[in-house]
């Protein structure tokens, strides 16, 4: 017999602050996944993190898939989302991993 899955309710309280992102940093260790979150502005060189998100490796993975099925729904609905070419390769300096 299998078990139905749970309803899990979320509050997002009104004043939850709202990050704007067009920069991210991954870093990993053998434990967690570090997602440091940042504005890059125009004509400025220094990127600011705004948050920073500790995920663990599973979490990490489950988060990667909710994101990959969002994006499909979201391009089936309004169209592929084309990247850029940069001079980093695609999406340029929007999101970077860092060196291992």
């Amino acid at each position: 017999m299998s078990q139905s899955p749970k309803t899990i309710r979320v509050e997002i309280p009104a004043d939850v602050p709202v990050i704007y992102a067009n920069f991210a940093v991954i870093n990993h260790s053998p434990s967690e996944i570090v997602i440091d979150l940042a504005q890059l502005l125009p004509n400025v060189p220094q990127a600011r993190v705004q948050a920073r998100v500790v995920l663990t490796p599973l979490n990490a993975k489950a988060l990667y898939q909710a994101l990959g099925e969002n994006l499909a729904k979201y391009e089936a609905r309004f169209g592929e989302i084309k990247q850029p070419p940069g001079p980093e390769g695609p999406g340029g300096l929007i999101w970077r991993v860092a060196p291992e």
